[in-house]
């Protein structure tokens, strides 16, 4: 008999027990295409090149400061012309950070999201420009022309394609600006998703030792491996360290004893970080899924099987021998297994859609998810292997009948002895065992998730809480003081508007991924020579700030207009750091702390409540919040916080009508400055208990595996 003809056999069989097969193939198709699905995304996530020429040269240019317990150190300005100038490994250097910038003059003003870029980024990644050039070396000077690189969706949505475009001029934060280029289309900048790419324009000598606040990227010479660049990297730091001067109030012995290591890493893992073992142990979950499905169709096949003894007995008296029974069984459960793959993929294709137009935020690389070649590839693999599995059971049990005893049997049905049930049984018990893991799994998942769910995370009724972004740039607005009575009258006029119960700004709300710390030095503690101050999250904020958010304050007072208006030196703490630095938050009221050793002490006017700025499931961080505006702070004579997050606490919520006045208020003080990342509170804290709820998932699961 063909194989044409024995599927035409299975077909005609299957067709007779439509609800038998039904229920085999949807079985099939969720296992498999739970697998196909996950799959997808790790190989879209990890296992694809990053779409760079020879992506395996790149990497990324990174450190670590172990006595600091600081892992993950970003590059600074200095180790930039250092690396630049003294590597004997790199081909192509450079360092880049993301931002935004107002684009105006043409008509309503926007922020757009910005890559900015040293003169060797764009080299290291091998991407020519679709039009005009990359930046060179002069493009990068201070006190050049001002230029900028179009990405190919920014060319398209505001020049609309335009060849002319290149060589045209934009206002970018308040400066006339040059196209120099545009992207491709296919250009991706790691994950990130920038409009404009702008030249950093490092001043080197201004440059200092400090500010780790850039991402590196190099392309290794030919030939040249991993260890080799890290033992590069590792000559280079204590070069660093010699040849640029320390800020003011600290010394060169300080950085040689934050013990700095180089910790160079392929640029892929740059982009996925710790996201990959959590994928891995999803990939391992799901197939446990896989193999429950296995389970359950082996069971429906040995029932099914009993049922055909008669059949069996019958080809088997006409001349089959019990090998080609067995690969009758095992045409049906292969050609099921099959089948169900494809209804699995179907299945796939509609949970990746879904996915993607959802656009999770903690999930990298979501362009390169697809179902391609390769996914359907392993489709095809698992659905044989499960279907070769799954019919391994019935075609030993089945494929060599007693012919007497079942003949003589006749129609009459056979006797069930616990021989024959002790197959099925041993199948159940796997079913119940595997399931029981994930139950377990799911169990703990949302247990903790739900306990999530009660953490206070430091402010109250996100819902009513609107927030928006704007940024008022020194090209806009050069002088300090102009700028922050902008912010003022912006402030006052929301505050006039109905239906709005309180304002406030500073430059960060929790939850939003703003995680900048620095040093930190208390006035009555004694600290080593040379060693660096435990380092402390920061942010800037406004008066009434932490009643507008419903965050207490544990003791003392709150900023007043008269403390910024006279550039008072006060500010206030969290209170964890000052239960660490002074046991009782009531005794850090009157203590003094500053930013550098040389800079002016700041009194402790007040302590607030913790707030977990990272998320429900991190702890709250050790705080101190400064005023937006100050005098000789971080070297600078007047300090003004120009990024700010409004706060509007509102009686209603979702209002369109409020933003269309709040849009009205902000542009009748300040009409090129625009609007940005509109959405209340309880979006951006929605948005961080996400990522917490994804990665318990697959915590929880790992841990009952």
């Amino acid at each position: 008999m063909t194989v044409a003809t024995e599927i035409r056999q299975v077909v005609r069989r299957l067709m007779r027990s439509p609800m038998f097969t039904t229920v085999t193939l949807l079985t099939i198709a969720i296992g498999v295409g739970a697998n196909s699905a996950v799959f997808s995304v790790v190989n879209g996530v990890l296992l694809k090149p990053l779409p760079y020429p020879d992506p395996g040269a790149l990497i990324s240019v990174s450190q670590a400061a172990p006595p600091l317990g600081i892992r993950d150190l970003s590059a600074s300005p200095s180790d930039y012309f250092t690396f630049r100038e003294e590597n004997r490994t790199f081909q192509q250097f450079g360092v880049w950070t993301g931002g935004s910038a107002a684009v105006t003059g043409q008509a309503v003003p926007e922020q757009v999201r910005c890559l900015y870029v040293t003169e060797g980024t764009l080299n290291a990644l091998g991407v020519q420009p679709a039009a005009g050039r990359w930046f060179t070396l002069s493009d990068d000077t201070p006190g050049s022309a001002e230029t900028a690189i179009l990405t190919y969706g920014y060319w398209q949505r505001k020049f609309g394609g335009n060849p002319a475009a290149v060589g045209g001029q934009l206002i970018v934060d308040g400066k006339l600006t040059g196209v120099a280029g545009v992207m491709p289309q296919s250009f991706r900048f790691l994950d990130e998703k920038p409009d404009l790419i702008l030249p950093m324009r490092l001043d080197r000598p201004k440059v200092h030792l400090g500010n780790f606040s850039y991402r590196g990227i190099a392309r290794l010479k030919p030939g040249v491996t991993l260890a080799q660049a890290n033992a590069d990297v590792a000559r280079m730091i204590p070069i660093v360290n010699r040849k640029f001067p320390p800020p003011a109030g600290f010394s060169a012995k300080m950085f040689e004893q934050a013990g700095i290591q180089a910790n160079v890493r392929p640029l892929k893992d740059d982009v996925v970080g710790e996201l990959g073992k959590v994928l891995w142990v999803l990939m391992g979950s799901i197939g446990v899924v896989l193999l429950i499905a296995c389970a359950n169709v082996a069971n429906l096949l040995l029932v099914r099987a009993e049922g055909r003894q008669q059949e069996l007995a019958t080809r088997m008296a006409l001349g089959a021998n019990s090998r080609r029974l067995a690969g009758a069984i095992l045409t049906e459960s292969v050609f099921l297994g099959l089948l169900g793959g494809v209804v699995g993929l179907a299945f796939a294709y509609a949970a990746l859609r879904l996915l993607v137009a959802t656009a999770p935020a903690y999930l990298p690389r979501l362009d390169s998810i697809s179902l391609d070649p390769l996914v359907v590839l392993f489709t095809l693999a698992i659905s044989l292997v499960a279907g070769f599995l799954f019919g391994l059971i019935p075609a030993f049990k089945y494929a060599s009948p007693n012919t007497n005893a079942v003949l003589r049997a006749g129609g009459r049905s056979l006797s069930q002895s616990k021989e024959r049930h002790r197959v099925r049984n041993t199948l159940v018990i796997l079913q119940t065992a595997l399931a029981v893991v994930l139950l377990i799994g799911a169990g703990l998942m949302i247990r903790t998730f739900q306990a999530l769910r009660q953490v206070h995370p430091g402010f109250t009724a996100p819902a009513q809480l609107q927030t928006f972004r704007i940024d008022i740039a020194e090209g806009q607005v050069k002088e300090p003081e102009r700028a922050f009575r902008m912010q003022q009258e912006i402030r006052r006029k929301i505050a006039e508007i109905p239906g709005v119960s309180s304002v406030s700004f500073g430059n960060s709300v929790p939850t939003d991924g703003n995680n900048s710390t620095d040093v930190l030095y208390a006035e009555d503690h004694v600290y080593a020579e040379g060693r660096v101050p435990p380092l402390r999250r920061f942010k800037f904020v406004t008066p009434g700030f932490f009643q507008n958010m419903g965050t207490p304050l544990i003791a003392g007072r709150d900023y007043t207009w008269t403390d910024l208006e006279q550039r008072k030196n006060v500010t206030i703490v969290s209170e964890n750091m000052a239960r660490e630095l002074w046991r009782d938050p009531a005794a850090a009221i009157g203590k003094r702390i500053r930013e550098g050793s040389k800079d002016e002490w700041r009194e402790i006017v007040g302590v607030a409540g913790d707030v977990r700025h990272d998320g429900a499931d991190q702890k709250a961080p050790t705080t101190v919040y400064w005023p937006v505006v100050m005098d000789n702070f971080w070297g600078n004579e007047k300090f003004i916080q120009r990024g700010s997050v409004y706060v509007i606490r509102t009686l209603r919520t979702g209002s369109q009508s409020l933003l269309t006045q709040v849009r009205q208020v902000v542009w009748s003080v300040a009409p090129d400055v625009p609007i940005v990342k509109v959405q209340t509170m309880e979006e951006v804290y929605r948005g961080s208990m996400a990522r917490s709820g994804f990665t318990l998932v697959m915590l929880g699961i790992a841990g009952a595996m």
